[in-house]
């Protein structure tokens, strides 16, 4: 049930911040109780802790309530764990008892069926009637970790570390395994909540109060389903301006069922595809497993944006050189040569059998001097060749020192601190493996504000997506380059247009369409008889093809129902006559329309440009070069609409093949600012047809230097 208006962050902000809580379900039987009240006990939480229940005196070695009704006074919060239909009577009574907040960790609602539903729509409709805040219902709770206040239904390990990064989760049972990756990696959280079934807050209302919140620099989302997009893509806008990071992981992989299945597009995007497309359109960093969730909301939440991808690395291993090198490629980094005054400042600190270059291996001869790679760190931080400097900092084999052992390490992990913070560009450090940070480093990595990265391999990677996000942030402030308007919108009636098409239409239907909005097309004449395609054939000259057209056959090829570069008007006869005889046996006579006699077209690049109609985005372009390269390379671009002109020169840029269409080895190259602005003629086509349309493909589009023409084409409309 959505809300009708957002919650606003003060609310929010009471509702994450309570002073008095209540327990209802509270049990000595029950782990989630067990869980709740060891969590608010171990952090400390000083307002009263209500335990309510009707049947035992004391539950935990604490007094209880029989009901809400009895409380001494309205609580802030109700944590709720009794059974799924009782859930809206104790609703129901504490709010009778002016309790406003609420955390429903029970489960047996929307998840289970249309019962469930049903049952969670009373609740909420119960709630929004009388201005209550539910959190789930099947929700673990939250973790505000700023606060130190913890109503959270399953096992934290304490002590908490409070930090910059926020954490939002469509999963309760995760949410441990996040919290346990942040705690093992001294990654600080601000605030961390399981939506449960995102009944009353959603992921837009905590992202809404966490943008307000200036603990929070990034906030990782692991998302099963996306409710919200048009509020989510205001909320990423709002991101980007204030540098607040970003990342999703975005579970699930169906395909696009049925809805598209009429449409080649069909076969080549799936919903995470398009997902994926849209959220990267909207500035949020995308990953696919929870070790890169942590690991790039640190990194962006604890370094912000970097200036460049121009990387320097200092390391006491040779491997790891390599490993570093061998990455960087892969993520798009630089590895420029040191300066010719850094490399001669560290032969002189270096041993003499080591090599300065970058990435810089300064031996392992940091066993026998300790000191050697923070001075070599001291030198190559100054290299105005580079944007940033990686440290590698060996930890893996590192034990639980005595106290004197201990000292030194804190000796040790201050300097670097101290290196770090005064940095003329920015130090980041990083482990060789995803080790958890050792316990005698916790404390030290806490005390002196220093950051580790979880190994090479996820480092690297969180890298090469934190430098993606700084681009989009550069960009996002460049004033926009003037575009031509685009033209006035078409006069359409487009309710009437979809009751006519009932379906599909045929091509030579969406030609007319496609005409009147001024999109170039192949030219053709419709032939309904075997001298009128003679007629036509002869006016274009030959070679010609013929295409059946029928608005009940969409994929004319699958039926024998296209002919191409006939050269004669015997071929053209005999083609006519095989292509009704193939289209009678498919179809009535009544449906076909005849046959489409066009010029064959020798020369170009054949593009896929399609518009289909998203469940969740809408409408949602995609692009990709003809024939093989859409099919077998998948070798496609994606965008929800609307897009300017620019946005759509990129997607161009981003195929594999675009070096075909820029032009390759002595040959010429299409005109990409006209190519550009057809495809943008066709989206605003497309957008004119919502939302009535399900697909408008066109398939091929020829382009060839400067002239670009539709050479086919297909529109569905929605049912």
């Amino acid at each position: 049930m959505e809300q009708e208006k957002p919650i606003a962050a003060e609310r929010l902000q009471a509702f994450f911040h309570p002073r008095s809580i209540a327990v209802v379900g509270a049990s000595d039987e029950a782990r989630w109780s067990t869980y709740l009240v060891q969590n608010l006990t171990a952090s400390n939480f000083s307002g009263p802790l209500y335990l309510i229940n009707p049947r035992r005196p004391s539950v935990h070695g604490q007094a209880t309530l029989p009901t809400l009704s009895a409380l001494p006074e309205a609580a802030d919060l109700a944590f709720v764990m009794v059974p799924t239909p009782q859930v809206l009577p104790v609703v129901a009574e504490g709010a009778a008892r002016g309790v406003r907040h609420f955390v429903v960790l029970t489960a047996g609602f929307r998840e289970t069926g249309p019962q469930g539903e049903e049952r969670e729509r009373e609740l909420l409709a119960f709630a929004q009637a009388h201005d209550l805040l539910i959190l789930g219902p099947n929700g673990n709770g939250f973790i505000n970790a700023s606060a130190g206040i913890t109503p959270y239904g399953l096992p934290i390990n304490f002590p908490l570390r409070s930090g910059p990064v926020a954490v939002v989760l469509q999963s309760g049972a995760l949410a441990s395994a996040v919290l346990a990756f942040a705690q093992a990696h001294a990654i600080g959280l601000s605030l961390l909540v399981s939506l449960g079934n995102e009944g009353m807050i959603s992921l837009c209302d905590v992202l809404e109060y966490l943008l307000a919140d200036s603990a929070t620099r990034a906030v990782a989302f692991f998302l099963e389903s996306i409710r919200q997009p048009k509020t989510l893509r205001q909320l990423a806008a709002r991101a980007q301006a204030q540098h607040c990071a970003l990342v999703a992981l975005k579970a699930g992989r169906s395909e696009a069922g049925s809805r598209a299945a009429a449409a080649h597009t069909g076969a080549l995007v799936g919903d995470a595809a398009v997902n994926a497309a849209a959220l990267r359109q909207l500035g949020i960093i995308g990953v696919s497993s929870l070790e890169d969730l942590l690991t790039t909301a640190a990194l962006a939440a604890y370094h912000g944006p970097l200036p460049g991808r121009r990387l320097g690395a200092v390391t006491p291993s040779g491997g790891a050189c390599d490993l570093i090198a061998d990455r960087a490629q892969d993520e798009g980094l630089l590895l420029p040569e040191l300066s010719d005054r850094t490399r001669a400042r560290l032969q002189a600190v270096l041993p003499p059998f080591a090599t300065p270059h970058n990435p810089l291996d300064v031996t392992g001869y940091v066993v026998v001097d300790s000191t050697l790679q923070q001075r070599a760190l001291a030198i190559v931080r100054e290299d105005p060749q580079l944007d940033f400097v990686l440290n590698v900092v060996s930890i893996d084999g590192l034990r639980r020192p005595n106290p004197e052992g201990q000292q030194a390490l804190y000796n040790q992990y201050e300097r670097l601190a101290d290196l770090v913070h005064t940095s003329p560009r920015p130090i980041l450090l990083v482990s060789n493996t995803c080790v958890d940070l050792p316990a005698a480093l916790l404390p030290i990595v806490e005390r002196t504000s220093l950051h580790i990265i979880a190994g090479l391999e996820h480092g690297l990677r969180a890298l090469g997506r934190l430098l993606w996000w700084s681009e989009q942030l550069s960009q996002s402030q460049q004033l926009d380059v003037e575009e031509p308007q685009p033209g006035p919108a078409l006069a359409l009636d487009r309710a009437a247009l979809a009751a006519s098409g009932m379906g599909s239409w045929s091509e030579v239907q969406t030609r007319a369409l496609l005409e009147q909005a001024g999109i170039p097309l192949v030219p053709a004449q419709l032939a309904r008889s075997v001298s009128e395609a003679l007629a036509a054939a002869r006016h274009y000259g030959f070679p010609v093809a013929l295409k059946i057209q029928s608005p009940a056959i969409l994929h004319k090829s699958d039926i024998g129902g296209v002919a191409l570069n006939l050269s004669s008007e015997e071929e053209v006869t005999r083609a006519f006559n095989r292509l009704l005889t193939a289209a009678r046996q498919h179809v009535p006579e009544s449906a076909i329309e005849g046959i489409l006699v066009s010029p064959m077209r020798q020369e170009g690049h054949e593009l896929l440009v399609s518009i289909l109609a998203d469940q969740v985005w809408g409408l949602t372009l995609t692009i990709g070069l003809g024939g093989l390269w859409a099919e077998v390379l998948h070798d496609i671009a994606l965008r929800p609409l609307p897009l300017k002109r620019r946005e759509i020169r990129g997607m161009l840029e981003e195929l594999r093949g675009f070096p075909l269409l820029r032009g390759l080895r002595n040959q010429p190259g299409a005109n990409l600012e006209r190519l550009s602005a057809v495809i943008s003629q066709i989206a605003l086509l497309a957008q004119t047809l919502a939302p009535h349309l399900e697909v408008l493909e066109i398939n091929p589009l020829l382009v060839n230097g400067d002239q670009v023409e539709v050479l086919d084409a297909l529109l569905i409309w929605r049912n």
